[in-house]
């Protein structure tokens, strides 16, 4: 990889470029204007998606629930991360220090209570997809009154929290986690993805069963459910509020709408800011649209009641999981026998599977293409990218071997960014006698992060990145225009409700000494600090020295 030189000019008026050749300074903003704070804007969000309970165990009281004594394959079984275990690395400033201003983490909900064989051995629903009770927290991950304190540390902290979603189907039914009632489920065919209703209605896989979220007939609680509920003394009221919800809505008392309350009650109670929403594709559009509708009812409910708690006036977000959707599609998504626009269905945004082979390629290729499309066919939506997750079995850098590389390319793209627990820490992906998408789940490398000198560095370069952007929402948000190609330089510009924000990049300048014409930005006496090394420096005819050991310099107005 070219070592790689980043200047960064911070302007909030239109800006006329040319690095190589000597222009007049522009004119500068007031100080109020420059040191104006950034608002958070969805579209430039940087996300932190952490597996619950693989990030970190802040309560060793809970690891074990349920009966959840088998031996589970490698990687497979509980390990004891929990909801504390967020919260504490929140208090810690862990996530601030990152530039993180959204958090999103698996399911918490109450998962089934024994484990599967799936062909790799024994498996609990450590991830959280495997749902048993929507209207319960698993307490492996750890009790309500939890969740109440993480929400309300990460918004102290300016911090979004993001809720993981599950409609399209239950955990597998074992020998204790009985099967939903066939009014509810379906436990075939498999789906085979030929067509849209072969990947609608279907089961995802064998002993899946999948709801029937296309049905129209009205069906009563599970049976379990009543018994359950009654044995933890709140059946009374989860009917009430069920009577309530169906009365208001109008909606009929089919499956889909219970779930849709069930999940929406997460943001009544606590306020989170938006949902990830898992297997879309697998389910009717108009499911998502429904979602939507009753979200947004549901945050503004909490706002109404919470007016002191209210970080700002952004909606209700939601990011939709399509499996193999790509930025080049647009706003549809193509089954093959028909085309689907999710944003027109429910969704801000789309988790961008394309983005991992994009960032193979050279930076304007990357930031021109996202720009072009961001800011014209998918203006006013955004795309979620990311380099490694959860459930992709060939990641940008498995081998953890370019993460200076990564934290660049992902960090100064347009649209929003997915940092995957581990990416800015060199997690390893690739764990000897894991099968499948186990070896992607490994715990949090805490001890690496303390001790190891390369995992330090990486995770320096991810820092440093991370609070520029987070500083700087015109990178994710902003138009792209490249400037010069030899050396590489280019603005980002947002304009956006009366906020205005510019960064001036370049890269692939010399490593040492630096001599730096910034006078297309900055007039002469100028007092600049360099954000990488933090030594200050002073233009003079147009110039700056610098000379440091990075090979990134970030420039500040002192």
């Amino acid at each position: 990889m070219k070592k790689q030189i980043l200047i960064v000019a911070t302007i909030a008026i239109t800006l006329l470029v040319s690095c190589n050749s000597t222009k007049k300074p522009i004119e500068s903003t007031t100080a109020a204007a420059t040191k104006k704070k950034a608002p958070f804007i969805w579209e430039a969000a940087t996300v932190y998606f952490l597996m619950t309970d693989r990030f970190n165990n802040g309560d060793k009281l809970n690891d074990l629930n349920y009966d959840r004594t088998k031996t589970a394959g490698k990687l497979r079984g509980f390990q004891g991360g929990d909801i504390k275990g967020i919260s504490k690395k929140i208090d810690e400033g862990y996530f601030d220090k990152l530039g993180i201003n959204a958090i999103w983490f698996t399911p918490i909900v109450e998962q089934i209570h024994d484990a599967v064989d799936e062909g790799t051995g024994l498996s609990y629903g450590f991830h959280g997809y495997w749902t048993r009770d929507w209207t319960a927290l698993d307490p492996n991950f750890g009790t309500k009154e939890d969740l109440a304190n993480l929400v309300k540390k990460a918004h102290a902290h300016g911090i979004r929290i993001v809720l993981d979603g599950v409609i399209n189907h239950t955990g597998p039914v074992t020998e204790v986690d009985t099967v939903w009632p066939n009014y509810w489920v379906r436990t075939s065919p498999v789906c085979d993805y030929q067509n849209y209703d072969s990947t609608t209605i279907c089961t995802l896989v064998a002993n899946l069963p999948d709801i029937r979220t296309e049905s129209t007939q009205n069906v009563d609680l599970p049976p379990f459910l009543v018994e359950k509920w009654k044995n933890e003394g709140r059946y009374d009221q989860e009917v009430a509020e069920l009577d309530a919800f169906f009365k208001r809505t109008g909606y009929p008392r089919t499956p889909r709408y219970y779930i849709i309350k069930w999940l929406t009650d997460y943001i009544t109670d606590y306020g989170v800011d938006g949902y990830r929403a898992d297997t879309v594709k697998h389910t009717e559009e108009s499911v998502w649209a429904d979602f939507k509708k009753q979200c947004d009812y549901a945050f503004t409910t909490w706002k109404q009641k919470n007016p002191t708690k209210v970080l700002d006036s952004n909606s209700f977000y939601t990011i939709a999981e399509v499996y193999n959707y790509n930025i080049s599609a647009g706003k549809y998504f193509d089954f093959g026998d028909k085309k689907v626009n999710y944003y027109a269905n429910g969704f801000n945004n789309m988790i961008n599977f394309e983005f991992k082979w994009d960032a193979k390629k050279d930076h304007e290729y990357i930031f021109s293409k996202y720009s072009t499309l961001l800011n014209g066919e998918l203006k006013g939506s955004s795309v979620l990218n990311y380099l490694s997750s959860h459930d992709d079995g060939a990641p940008f850098d498995g081998l953890r071997t370019h993460g200076i590389e990564a934290g660049t390319k992902l960090l100064l793209s347009p649209g929003v960014a997915q940092v995957f627990y581990g990416d800015e820490s060199n997690r390893v992906l690739e764990v000897a006698g894991t099968q499948g998408d186990a070896k992607l789940r490994s715990a949090m490398n805490w001890d690496a992060i303390k001790s190891n000198p390369s995992t330090k560095s990486n995770l320096l370069h991810w820092q440093k990145l991370g609070k520029f952007r987070k500083n700087h929402p015109a990178i994710g948000a902003g138009v792209h225009q490249q400037l010069s190609a030899t050396p590489y330089i280019f603005t980002r510009t947002l304009i956006k409700d009366g906020f205005k924000d510019q960064v001036l990049i370049g890269l692939d300048l010399p490593v040492g000494k630096k001599q730096l014409d910034v006078s297309a930005v900055y007039p002469d006496g100028t007092k600049l600090k360099d954000g990488y090394s933090g030594l200050t420096t002073i233009v003079k005819n147009g110039q700056i020295k610098l000379k440091t050991d990075f090979d990134i310099v970030l420039l500040e107005k002192k």
